[in-house]
């Protein structure tokens, strides 16, 4: 996947690329990454990037001008989405992730100040992505986070084959627990089904788990989960105080 980002700030990248997992997909050469400065498309010797805005108010807006010569210059005739980092967009989910990671190229744009001038939206902004209903100082943590959660979706970054399935959200719950050396800790020890050799029983606990954890903390994930009869009575029995 090529990934590029428009923004105020590229240096703010070099260490979250340079880690990690992204530093092993680019490494692996799954990923191909470049933070592009928006001031180099500027016309002017003072590489001005903002503005007042018109009808008074505070806070600068990204001029259209630049910010739409950015973009066409780094999109060129490719066919490749632009997306705005903006608490305004659809929400960022485990299954935008997904739909994301599918996709051979991606411009990210890292707003900043009081915003983008609303031309910039209507003639070059193809997506607008929220990581959450709060506001930060620019776009480019937001970015970030957007990156992460779909270049660990690529198949070969993470290693271990099939571990994104495993993730929460991947199936619509939260993961349940996890346990490893030693076994016990503290007077707490692990759970004796893990240590039974019996697969089956493994993986029934592991799906319960994940049920229980996600009827603790997110019970609204499990309007849509797809759910057995057989986990629909276990939820049932947790509802009712009936089971652990």
């Amino acid at each position: 996947m090529k990934i590029e980002v428009l923004t105020l700030f590229p240096g703010m990248f070099s260490g979250v690329m340079s880690e990690s997992m992204m530093w092993k997909a680019r490494d692996r050469g799954l990923l191909d990454f470049a933070a592009r400065d928006i001031r180099d498309f500027a016309g002017d010797k003072h590489r001005q990037v903002d503005d007042t805005p018109y009808g008074g108010g505070g806070g600068m807006i990204l001029k259209p001008d630049v910010l739409v010569r950015a973009i066409e210059s780094v999109k060129g005739d490719a066919d490749a989405p632009v997306i705005l980092l903006s608490p305004q967009g659809r929400k960022l989910t485990h299954a935008v992730a997904a739909e994301l990671s599918q996709l051979p190229r991606l411009i990210l744009v890292c707003g900043h100040y009081e915003g983008v001038d609303e031309r910039v939206r209507e003639l070059a902004i193809s997506d607008e992505i929220s990581i959450g209903d709060y506001v930060l100082t620019g776009g480019e943590l937001a970015a970030m986070v957007l990156i992460d959660a779909v270049v660990r979706l690529i198949p070969g970054v993470l290693g271990a084959e099939g571990a994104q399935d495993r993730d929460s959200h991947a199936h619509g719950l939260l993961e349940g627990p996890h346990y490893t050396r030693p076994p016990e800790f503290r007077g707490l020890g692990v759970p004796a089904v893990l240590t039974s050799g019996h697969h089956a029983e493994v993986e029934r606990w592991r799906r319960r788990g994940a049920l229980k954890r996600t009827w603790q903390r997110r019970p609204d994930l499990l309007a849509s989960a797809a759910l057995s009869d057989d986990e629909r009575a276990y939820l049932a029995q947790l509802d009712a105080g009936e089971a652990d």
